[in-house]
């Protein structure tokens, strides 16, 4: 498995991968209903081209050479000095294999400018808070609710 950055080319796979991972991960707290409304607004190949062009970010893939097995797309803001980790997904049968750690130090090292990395994961993603603890993350903001009424907890951590 190594990490590249994303292209056109891997639009399609990237739709399919959040497609799967979004309904592994959300449909108990969403419905599968409503994860269908999310990943056609969110993760339509127009949303995901924008990422390709988008300033001051990074856009990634996990590829094995056969199939792409995650990805993440961050980006910076404060000047530099923040990144915002915006995405960060790898198919459930590719979970626990190191391959979401591999794309976080990945994004981590593509902003040295960056003091702290900040993310948004959903209160009731046991799973990926767990993931984001064990990688260093500390929780900086409980529970908010954001204007969709989905409750996030805020996470962060130094960079080096």
């Amino acid at each position: 498995m190594f990490i590249r950055t994303a292209g056109e080319r891997d639009l399609e796979a990237i739709k399919a991968l959040l497609a799967e991972t979004w309904h592994a991960t959300y449909d108990a707290i969403y419905g599968r209903k409503r994860v269908n409304e999310i990943t056609a607004e969110w993760h339509s190949m127009a949303a995901l081209r924008t990422r390709l062009t988008h300033p001051h970010s990074e856009f990634l893939v996990a590829d094995d050479g056969k199939a792409i097995a995650g990805m993440a797309f961050a980006a910076s803001v404060d000047e530099g000095r923040v990144v915002w980790l915006r995405q960060l997904y790898v198919l459930p049968a590719q979970q626990r294999r190191g391959i979401g750690a591999m794309l976080l130090d990945e994004v981590s090292e593509s902003f040295p400018e960056a003091s702290l990395i900040r993310l948004e994961v959903e209160a009731e993603n046991l799973n990926a808070i767990g993931f984001y603890r064990a990688q260093g993350f500390i929780v900086s903001d409980a529970a908010e609710t954001t204007q969709d009424e989905v409750s996030v907890v805020v996470m962060e951590k130094a960079l080096a």
